[in-house]
């Protein structure tokens, strides 16, 4: 048998003469845009020529193949050189590299996937290695295929939590398919890393995290293939590779320099730079890179439709945070490729359900919200999956920055979040989301359901399973009436008029607990003689401003929404919004103001102005207001 861990002669000068061109490149490229980081492209150079072509398996004419091996660049400011290695692998131009950051051109200053050959968006750092994860994982237990993920990333990154709870998640779930390079080049934005270059603490490290490590000398491409080549032997460890390498490397006057980070060559320098390093390049032949073993198998996630209507009954009494336990279990039998992650909450977001029917199918990510996040990015990655995330909403703030990412990325992952608001009672403030709705109507793209009852949510997991973007589900804690019947039909976008007739004066717009609360005033000002109408949106983001500004006009242009969620960000400003080009109409806002307080939930809504209570003083206000 051939040792591959040793390159022939040739094939080392090849990779040298490569790292170069890389080189050349990512300088090329920094200068023609007048901005980007051609120091740190230049401390990768070696691993980036090694990875791309020797180590990695892949079609380059077909980047988001699912056979290929995976690359994730979480030092996304190093994307100059994730451009020339793809230049040189023949999928862009290279004459487009110079186009790098113009509007018109998908080079981005960081990778996003605008370009085929980009999974993940990066650039926030101590995100890449998470979504590296998912995709591992999905390539080990799911796929059970052959490919392999690699993931560079920047020692400055390594500061971040994110990366440690990714680092362990790799280490239990034994991702021996998963290799990370830690590309030590000592300096950071500005000035020096905390551990410099001391690759001896990385390695203590990350072995103290259960991983197989490996200390290259990171501009050494021999040392480089002999540590990937290692790594592929290894069974169930995941390997990182602690490359010490050198910022700005090759560049005269600027190699380990402190202050050049994110600053292109000075132009009367750059051409002397390049001839500088152009001449050490001793071939002109190119290597290609190997392909891939292909043995993934073929799947679909395309078309998921509920299989039978919601098994619930009028008045029945459900928790939403059940039903979409519930609904889980069961869309997970309308398509094999359902996934569903969840943070140690499995309990109390009944996500327990779907893992009770399908465990090969259930991700426990533990208390690592951020990491759950990134992982089910990678998860979903290449439409391999449709991913559920599942925690107590207040958790995913946390994890905003990578949720704000997976806009970016162009993901269809959804998230869950329960124990939303006041109404979850005695546990107090720190557990009570106020601000998830605010979060996530700034996500770009993002779908937001709000479901009622138990029949809504279940209509909710289904259609968030098939919409393209990123989906919030906002659950409850509290049991609640089914209000619709089985055959009723939901569509994104659309909401419901719950109640209504000829004579009501006032619109109230609720949901999730405030919607029966809605009712109940409802109910209790009928017997005043005051006819009000309640709608229930259903989703929050698409608003349908249609329905609410024709029912607007209906009740004399008054209109009360009523949230258990701060108003900054929430239902009510929402709704301001979708009648802004309507003076007539009158909002009046129910909101959470201040840091609330443990308590019985009925007192909690009432002592913060949410309750049924309130709803009927803000009707007989707003009816007796007087008109300007």
């Amino acid at each position: 048998m051939a040792d591959h861990t040793i390159p022939d002669e040739l094939t080392v000068q090849l990779l040298r003469d490569m790292a170069n061109r890389l080189r050349i490149h990512s300088i090329r490229a920094t200068c023609a845009s007048n901005s980007g980081h051609p120091t740190s492209c230049c401390s990768a150079a070696e691993i980036m020529a090694v990875l791309f072509f020797h180590a990695m398996r892949y079609k380059p004419t077909d980047p988001g193949h699912p056979d290929n091996d995976r690359f994730v660049l979480s030092k996304g400011h190093a994307a100059p050189i994730l451009y020339a290695a793809w230049a040189e692998a023949g999928e862009i131009r290279e004459s487009d590299l110079l186009s790098l950051r113009k509007l018109d051109c998908d080079l981005e200053g960081h990778p996003t996937p605008r370009l085929p050959f980009v999974d993940v968006a990066t650039g926030s750092l101590g995100q890449g290695l998470g979504a590296a994860c998912g995709m591992a994982y999905i390539g080990k237990y799911f796929d059970q295929a052959s490919y392999r993920v690699f993931c560079l990333m920047g020692d400055g990154e390594a500061s971040e939590g994110s990366v440690w709870e990714a680092l362990s998640f790799a280490s239990h779930y034994n991702l021996d398919n998963l290799v990370a390079v830690f590309d030590v080049n000592r300096l950071g934005q500005s000035g020096v890393a905390p551990l410099e270059h001391r690759t001896d603490v990385y390695q203590m490290r990350c072995e103290a995290f259960g991983w197989n490590t490996y200390l290259v000398d990171g501009h050494d491409v021999e040392a480089l293939c002999q540590a990937f080549w290692q790594a592929t032997l290894v069974k169930n460890k995941p390997t990182a590779i602690i490359a010490k390498t050198f910022k700005g490397r090759s560049i005269p006057s600027i190699e380990n320099a402190e202050n050049w980070h994110g600053k292109p060559m000075p132009k009367e320098r750059a051409d002397a730079i390049i001839q500088l390093i152009g001449s050490q390049i001793q071939t002109t032949e190119r290597l290609t890179p190997k392909p891939p073993v292909e043995d993934s198998p073929q799947i679909s996630i395309a078309d998921i439709k509920m299989t039978s209507p919601p098994a619930y009954q009028v008045g029945d009494k459900v928790a939403t945070r059940q039903a979409y336990g519930l609904a889980l279990a069961k869309l997970g039998h309308a398509n094999g490729r359902v996934i569903v992650l969840d943070g140690d909450t499995k309990n109390s977001t009944f996500s327990e359900l779907f893992k009770k029917e399908h465990p090969e199918r259930f991700i426990e990510c533990f208390i690592a919200e951020q990491n759950m996040v990134s992982v089910a990015l990678g998860c979903a990655s290449r439409d391999r999956t449709v991913a559920f995330v599942s925690t107590f909403a207040a958790f995913l703030t946390r994890a905003f920055d990578q949720i704000r990412m997976g806009a970016i990325s162009q993901t269809n992952i959804n998230l869950a979040g329960s124990h939303c608001g006041v109404s979850i009672g005695e546990d107090g403030p720190s557990q009570m989301a106020l601000e998830d709705l605010a979060m996530f109507r700034s996500i770009p793209n993002c779908t937001i359901f709000y479901p009622s009852d138990a029949v809504s949510t279940e209509h909710a997991v289904f259609l968030a399973a098939s919409t393209k973007g990123m989906c919030f589900i906002r659950i409850s804690r509290p049991e609640t009436a089914v209000i619709y019947s089985p055959e009723e039909s939901f569509e994104i976008g659309q909401a419901k008029i719950v109640r209504h007739s000829d004579g009501d004066k006032v619109t109230v717009i609720g949901a999730g607990v405030t919607l029966h609360e809605a009712l109940a005033a409802a109910a209790d000002l009928s017997k005043q003689g005051i006819s009000i109408r309640v709608i229930d949106p259903f989703t929050i983001k698409p608003l349908d401003a249609v329905a609410i500004i024709s029912n607007a006009k209906a009740t004399g242009n008054r209109v009360i929404t009523v949230e258990d969620h701060y108003q900054e960000g929430g239902i009510g400003e929402a709704v301001c919004a979708a009648v802004a080009g309507e003076p007539d109409i009158l909002v009046h806002q129910l909101a959470v103001s201040g840091v609330p307080r443990s308590g019985k939930p009925c007192e909690l809504l009432d002592m913060f102005g949410i309750s049924a209570k309130h709803i009927i003083a803000a009707v007989k206000y707003i009816l007796n207001e007087p008109k300007c």
